[in-house]
Parts: C-alpha cells; sequence; structure tokens
C-alpha cells in the first residue's frame, strides 16, 4: 500500500494541491490532471493503483470518466463532488465508483477510506479473501478466469463490469449460501454503505441479463440474494 500511485483528476487547484499534498506526506506517489482528457492520458502514462476523481470537470463529466476507466481499467475509483443527492450517490456507483464523498470534506477521511480501497485489492490480488484451488470456475454453461478476470458463457465472451465481475465470483464461490443487500455491499464494495441498497439490486439484474442467469442467481424475498447450487 505504501508507494501506491493515485492520480487526481480534479479541475480546481486548491483542493487538487491539498489532495496531492496530503497524499504524498503519507507515502503516496501522485500526479494531477485539471481535466478530463488529460486525466485519461495520464491514465496511461502514470498507469495509478487508483484514480481520485471528480464529478464535473470542464470537458467532460466525471461519470462519463468513470465508464470510460471502468470498460478499460481495471483500478478503484473514488470520487469526490459537490453533489450530496443519494440519488447522485447511488449513480456514481452503478456506473463503477468504488467510493465517494462530498465537498467540504476532512482529508483525514480521504485519507482512511483510500486506504481502505487499497487494503481490499491487496487483498484480494493476494487471494486473502477466498482461497480458490483452480484458476478457472465453472458453473453450468459459465466458465470464469479469476486471474484474468475473464467471463465466458457457452464460450463466448460476456463483458462485465469490475462491480458484476466481483459480485459474480463472491455468489459463484458461495453457491447456495443467501446474502443480504448490505453484505453484498460490505463484501464487494468493501465498505458500509449510508444509504439504500438498489445498486446491489440493479447489478443483479444486469448480470442475470448478461449472462441469461436468472434460473440461478435467485432473490430470497425480505433477505437478499444467492446462487443456486448446480443440481439444487
Amino acid at each position: 500500500m505504501n508507494n501506491a500511485k493515485i492520480l487526481i483528476i480534479e479541475d480546481d487547484t486548491p483542493i487538487a494541491d491539498l489532495l496531492s499534498y496530503g497524499l504524498s506526506k503519507e507515502g503516496f506517489l501522485t500526479r494531477i490532471a485539471t481535466n478530463g482528457a488529460a486525466g485519461m492520458r495520464e491514465l496511461q502514462l502514470f498507469q495509478p493503483d487508483l484514480l481520485l476523481l471528480d464529478w464535473m470537470l470542464p470537458d467532460q463529466s466525471g461519470l462519463d470518466i468513470c465508464k470510460k476507466v471502468t470498460a478499460e481499467y481495471n483500478i478503484p475509483i473514488f470520487m469526490i463532488t459537490a453533489k450530496s443527492d443519494i440519488t447522485d450517490k447511488v449513480l456514481g456507483l452503478e456506473f463503477g465508483a468504488d467510493d465517494y464523498i462530498t465537498k467540504p470534506f476532512d482529508l483525514r477521511e480521504v485519507l482512511a477510506r483510500i486506504r481502505t480501497i487499497l487494503r481490499r485489492v491487496d487483498q484480494a490480488n493476494s487471494g486473502d479473501k477466498v482461497e480458490v484451488n483452480k484458476d478457472v470456475i465453472c458453473f453450468q454453461d459459465i466458465e470464469i478466469n479469476v486471474q484474468e478476470r475473464l467471463v465466458q458463457k457457452n464460450k463466448q465472451t460476456v463483458e462485465l463490469t469490475p462491480k458484476e465481475f466481483d459480485l459474480l465470483l463472491i455468489l459463484i464461490r458461495n453457491q447456495g449460501k443467501t446474502f443480504t443487500r448490505s453484505e453484498l455491499l460490505d463484501i464487494v464494495w468493501g465498505y458500509h454503505f449510508v444509504g439504500d441498497t438498489r445498486t446491489v439490486d440493479t447489478h443483479i439484474q444486469r448480470l442475470r441479463k448478461k449472462l441469461d442467469a436468472s434460473e440461478f442467481i435467485t432473490t430470497v424475498f425480505g433477505i437478499g440474494y444467492k446462487l443456486k447450487k448446480m443440481g439444487g
């Protein structure tokens, strides 16, 4: 986690400088981009471990950046914005953000949340959360390559967002176990979500549609979701 690289895409120079200074003091390596186009270039050049992204940028929406990064990279995204409405918060998470904080913010809270996100990524990469004896998991006509984070159905690649992949993986590794929506938020998003749980419902709906898996990813009414055991 020390010396992790963090790219800050923020057009408010005082805020960007504050974040860069505070993160640098904690041992992080930082770069700043003041608009979306420059930020996307820095993503390729800097190859950060985490993206700190402002919602409103002069040339494009932070949500558009979030969608592009989610589609092209496998790095966590932490959004910082003046928007405080719960609908906007849920929207940011559904577009692929890992966490969200509103302005004005306490730098100590930003640092704490960044460390939590990076710690979760480290644990996932090292396999500390769940040990799997093989790199490829098969369930019905679905095949998951864990190391490459690739999913195929009937030998055809299915494009999943990082959060959709993580959600599918936790369900498939725990076949038959019922998870509450709050549990899935804690496990997949890595922190306790203060608000409603619509983002889990949305991701489950997308997984069912993309994988044609409504028969297997089932709703446990009044509780949450589970993946039915094969033959069960």
